[in-house]
């Protein structure tokens, strides 16, 4: 979340950052700053109090000490309205926190200055474009039926377990999904990341930590007896490991990465474009995380992102970068780059990888800091990537790589699929 600082110190450029995204935060920042007000000026009222208190108990002591008693029980009986009244004063500091955070929660991060303004994936900058897009004969199938004809992924076994959304991978389509998962995770590992296995259930501190809580409760599933969350991207548990935590500045970048299974309700979602792995409640990805400092932080937002396409010229997709305008900006994000891969048999991109800079958004609500050269703690600066996504990088390699002997396999993954064709 926003630091105070940055609302009290820079409360105009703020309000105008955020037009980029299509807000308006004049009347929350405005809500907020006044509840401080009222905090502080709270807080001196009861920092005074406390400060007679403690002159009136050594006074008080003293008066018993030299035996005074009757006057030392006077103003002890006297001392019954100031406790009263840092009592009153107490429970009111605790109401306007409570308040001031529940504003600090609501605002989104503030958007870098080159986020183009905009209102919808529509208005996302394309800044880039590599590969060429396969020409498609006719008869070219979308990887919905070719997984039906290959018997890859079954849709229909996994509405009957669960529900739509929920696919079943089989055979090759199985290993192929293994193949990309140890793929993706040995070229993390290669480039200095450090993997881990985290839990994919966290509790709501964690979601609250990296922005999912509150802003994308309604998009989570809630184990409500024990209220836990499971998890929307790996994301959330790589980051939350630094929760609390204050590095040395020589520490950083912390590199991590991790694979896991991704479970999302994504509410409201339907129509062609969300056939077969165009969009899925549950599905496999791996993660790129960094803790950096933030003088370096958009030079590693750079690399992170050339990471990625290392990744999808591997893979040999096309593919195309794009600079994600406001409106399309994540809640927590400051600056975001989308790659897209083509889908030939769909004839459109398929977004699969957004890697975002959330500056201190973040690292404020999960107090992880660095001791900085002057001895002081200063917030960091998160990041993190897809690296990547599988449905939709899976749909693109059926799609694009069909022949009419089968599916070829990129030469980058068959050392981990054991096989080269698809048939």
């Amino acid at each position: 979340m926003l630091t105070l600082h940055t609302l009290r110190n820079d409360r105009d450029s703020l309000i105008k950052a955020f037009k980029s995204r299509n807000l308006d935060v004049t009347e929350t920042v405005d809500r907020i700053l006044a509840i401080d007000q009222d905090r502080r000026q709270t807080q001196k009222a009861l920092d005074d109090l406390k400060q007679s208190q403690n002159v009136a108990s050594r006074e008080i002591g003293e008066l018993f000490k030299s035996g005074q008693r009757e006057v030392a029980e006077e103003k002890k009986a006297a001392m019954g309205d100031i406790k009263e009244r840092i009592h009153t004063l107490e429970q009111a500091m605790r109401t306007l926190e409570e308040q001031q955070l529940e504003g600090l929660l609501e605002l989104p991060n503030r958007p870098h200055p080159s986020v183009p303004v905009g209102t919808s994936d529509k208005d996302n900058v394309v800044l880039s474009e590599e590969g060429t897009l396969p020409e498609m004969g006719e008869g070219a199938l979308p990887h919905w039926e070719l997984c039906e004809r290959y018997g890859l992924i079954d849709f229909e076994l996994g509405t009957k377990i669960t529900g739509a959304g929920f696919p079943v991978y089989r055979g090759k389509g199985a290993r192929l999904q293994r193949a990309l998962i140890a793929f993706f995770l040995d070229r993390a590992v290669e480039a200095g990341y450090e993997e881990f296995i985290p839990p994919l259930l966290v509790n709501s501190a964690s979601g609250q930590g990296t922005g999912q809580l509150p802003d994308k409760e309604g998009q989570m599933y809630h184990c409500a007896e024990d209220d836990l969350y499971l998890i929307p991207t790996a994301e959330v548990p790589l980051t939350n490991i630094h929760r609390d935590v204050v590095h040395k500045s020589d520490d950083l970048p912390i590199k991590l990465c991790g694979y896991t299974p991704c479970f999302r309700r994504e509410a409201g979602s339907y129509g062609k474009d969300v056939r077969g792995l165009n969009r899925l409640h549950q599905f496999d990805k791996v993660e790129i995380v960094q803790i950096e400092h933030p003088d370096r932080s958009y030079a590693t937002l750079d690399a992170m992102v050339e990471h990625v396409r290392d990744l999808l010229r591997a893979l040999e997709l096309p593919f195309r970068t794009l600079r994600l305008c406001g409106g399309d900006l994540s809640f927590a994000s400051s600056l975001t780059f989308d790659l897209e891969v083509w889908s030939a048999a769909q004839g459109r991109w398929l977004e699969v990888s957004s890697i975002s800079n959330f500056e201190t958004f973040q690292a404020n609500r999960l107090s992880c800091r660095y001791r900085g050269a002057d001895g002081k703690n200063q917030l960091v600066h998160t990041l993190n990537g897809s690296a990547l996504a599988l449905p939709r990088i899976v749909a693109a390699l059926l799609e694009n790589n069909q022949t009419s002997d089968g599916i070829t396999v990129p030469e980058a993954l068959r050392p981990y699929t054991g096989f080269s064709i698809i048939n």
